[in-house]
């Protein structure tokens, strides 16, 4: 069970992942929870790193990372993730590509340090506008009750008896990627390994505490300012006062981003990837044209 290479970062180890060549980096940030990066988000990433060089650096808690010494900050996760990429001798700018959660963190770098951005690849990332509309139903005690909860669950099916098999396709095999033949057998089972390895990883509960903080900060900042191509997802929004993808129209509009709208699920990656590589290619190479 080895892929990547660790490099250290503060008190931990962050693996990064890298794979293909060309003059472009897109740089793969993993959303909320998802507990093997790398491997989750291969059938799109195989399908780019024929013309681009792609990365998936693991956060803290995730993948073959090391565990989270560091409060889960915006301001943190941002950081690692910059200092383990110049670590591993992969320097800006880069593309970024954040999946539902780490939207927050590519919002918060693409402003605080764009000259390392040169665009933006949303994978139903997670925008403000949907945080600060849920903060409003969902009170913070609520809130954090939840996540003790989620918690808890987390906790029993790591010991893989009864009720993790009940649950297997809302939890290990949530994107579908065990039944799928984008991974090897190995790495199906490399994927399971390190996916039970990370299910109760605090670092996960503590992002989910932080998300209204953290989304905060990055509409703080203001919006994205590079250009983007955003996938957007039929997913059922957590308010009643705005879906999801009304969402991504209202943030779509402010920064100038190209919206594509799909009536897939949340891990659209793992049921699109050709539609959504030909369109991620198709823009990037809009944006070297037009920067050459």
């Amino acid at each position: 069970m080895d892929y990547g290479r660790r490099v250290r970062v503060g008190d931990t180890d962050i693996n990064v992942y890298s794979e293909g060549k060309g003059k472009l980096t897109v740089v793969f940030m993993a959303g909320s929870g998802v507990g093997c990066p790398v491997l989750e988000y291969k059938p799109l990433y195989r399908r780019m790193s024929d013309e681009y060089r792609i990365v998936v650096a693991e956060k803290a808690g995730y993948g073959l990372s090391g565990p989270a010494h560091s409060p889960r900050t915006v301001e943190n996760l941002v950081s690692e993730v910059r200092e383990a990429l110049k670590a591993a001798g992969i320097m800006p700018p880069y593309v970024l590509a954040p999946h539902s959660y780490s939207g927050f963190e590519a919002i918060w770098w693409a402003c605080n340090y764009p000259e390392e951005v040169a665009a933006v690849l949303g994978i139903d990332m997670g925008l403000p506008n949907m945080m600060a509309a849920q903060a409003k139903e969902i009170p913070h005690d609520k809130k954090r009750k939840m996540v003790d909860s989620h918690r808890k669950l987390m906790q029993k099916l790591s010991k893989r008896g009864l009720l993790d098999k009940l649950l297997r396709n809302r939890t290990v095999n949530a994107s579908g990627l065990l039944d799928s033949n984008e991974l090897t057998d190995d790495e199906k089972l490399t994927y399971e390994e390190v996916y039970y390895r990370n299910i109760a990883s605090e670092a996960v509960f503590e992002e989910s505490l932080l998300a209204e903080e953290n989304a905060h900060k990055a509409d703080r900042c203001g919006v994205l300012r590079c250009r983007s191509c955003m996938f957007i997802s039929n997913m059922k929004s957590p308010v009643k006062a705005l879906s999801w993808q009304q969402a991504a129209r209202d943030y779509g509009e402010k920064c100038g981003a190209e919206l594509h709208f799909v009536n897939e699920g949340h891990m659209m990656y793992t049921r699109i990837p050709d539609e959504m590589a030909s369109v991620f290619k198709a823009f990037l190479k809009n944006l070297t044209q037009s920067k050459g």
